[in-house]
């Protein structure tokens, strides 16, 4: 049995009633969602990996700068080439030399060959990130886009929650190998979901021609589009700020065991699924994704406000309250924002993709191992940094708005 493409008229695949298929929405969560696994779920091995390799803790930890730097750059070349030659052809190319990529990292015979197969395997693997969300923008609009938005950006931002907590698991059980077996299989299985689901989106008449760096560079010049990146860029921050500096809060402050950080890190992910699935729901009874943002914002801005006063009182066990909601406002935002975001780059959806998700990244990256300046003994640090970001998220979106006020045919799809 031979398989073939499917297109953008297939039943699985083709815009519902609703703007995306179940199955497509699917695919295109999990192609988004890949790389933060890539990136997470092998921490917990780190040990392992040095004592395998007989290497260095610095030379293992370059396995995940090396990661993430792919991460950083795969968007610039896999965004604006898809302007150009289609989104399918390229993401089918990415995620397969991903594979390939994870195949060598699995058998590495020493610490250079795996810290060059994980970049290799990061900057193909991050075209599911940024062409599932190309792909959204092509095939929706509007309150649909937003719906859709806002279930994959759940997703995503689970991953780097939940993938930590995951790789704890399997690296009490399997090895260093099995645990990037694990990685490879979930990129496998993208490529299986990626050629018999997901279509081609953009039509030859709609491709962009010319340098893919030029069309990058006039994402930065467009002002509402990039407040709005940099709006959801310091969100995540704050989000991230939680995820990297939980650990010691929960078990060195508070002084909770590690199946209690494990239990309470859980509950918050769920909170924040919680949130998203809400936020869809509504998007869904066509309410504006600003007004959501303007709830979600406000109560991050709050929440981060909270963890920084219990921090600072003689009941820092207080913070745990707080630190609940504050993944839920993000699941409440992120899609939002995202679909705000890309109704400014319909002309390059694929360029508008790299620019959003990799600058969320590099923030998320930069802003987050500030909350441990402080070192492990304190949540201050932490709360300042969160209260910092959502600060700066809540200007920039107030710039953005201030921008389209004056320019109201830009968000034009909201007022169908």
């Amino acid at each position: 049995m031979t398989l073939s493409p499917p297109s953008a008229t297939d039943d699985a695949a083709a815009p519902d009633r609703e703007g995306l298929g179940p199955r497509l929405l699917v695919v295109l969560a999990l192609l988004a969602a890949a790389a933060p696994i890539g990136s997470d779920l092998y921490l917990a091995s780190f040990p392992e990996v040095k004592s395998g390799l007989a290497t260095d803790a610095t030379h293992v930890q370059l396995t995940l700068t090396a990661f993430l730097i792919g991460i950083g750059l795969g968007p610039l070349l896999w965004g604006p080439l898809s302007d150009r030659v289609g989104r399918r052809r390229p993401l089918l190319a990415g995620v397969s030399i991903a594979v390939v990529a994870g195949v060598v990292a699995v058998a590495a015979p020493n610490v250079e060959v795996l810290i060059a197969a994980r970049f290799v395997q990061a900057l193909a693997g991050s075209a599911g990130m940024v062409l599932g969300r190309a792909t959204v923008t092509d095939l929706t609009r509007g309150y649909v886009r937003a719906r859709a938005m806002s279930m994959m950006m759940t997703i995503t931002s689970l991953a780097p929650i939940v993938a930590p907590v995951v790789g704890g698991l399997l690296a009490d059980r399997v090895s260093w190998r099995g645990v990037l077996g694990v990685i490879l299989g979930v990129m496998v299985l993208q490529v299986v979901a990626a050629w018999t689901t997901v279509p081609e989106s953009l039509p030859p008449h709609l491709r962009t021609t010319g340098r893919g760096d030029g069309a990058l560079a006039s994402r930065f010049r467009r002002p509402a589009f990039l407040a709005y990146v940099l709006a959801q860029a310091f969100a995540f921050g704050s989000l991230m700020t939680y995820v990297a500096s939980s650990s010691f809060v929960y078990q060195h402050v508070l002084g909770a065991s590690s199946r209690v950080y494990g239990l309470g890190f859980a509950v918050n992910a769920c909170g924040m699924t919680a949130a998203g699935i809400l936020s869809a729901r509504l998007a869904r009874h066509r309410v504006h994704p600003v007004r959501l943002v303007r709830i979600g914002l406000p109560v991050l801005l709050a929440v981060s406000a909270c963890v920084l006063l219990a921090a600072l009182s003689p009941a820092p066990v207080l913070v745990v309250v707080p630190l609940f909601f504050v993944p839920a406002s993000f699941g409440f935002t992120a899609g939002n924002m995202s679909a705000l975001a890309m109704e400014h780059t319909h002309d390059a959806a694929g360029a508008g993709s790299a620019v959003l998700g990799g600058v969320m990244f590099l923030a998320g990256g930069v802003i987050s191992p500030l909350g441990g300046l402080g070192g492990d003994d304190t949540a201050v640090p932490m709360g300042v940094v969160m209260l910092a970001s959502a600060v700066l998220a809540t200007l920039c979106f107030l710039v953005a708005r201030r921008y389209v006020a004056r320019h109201p045919h830009l968000e034009a799809a909201f007022d169908d």
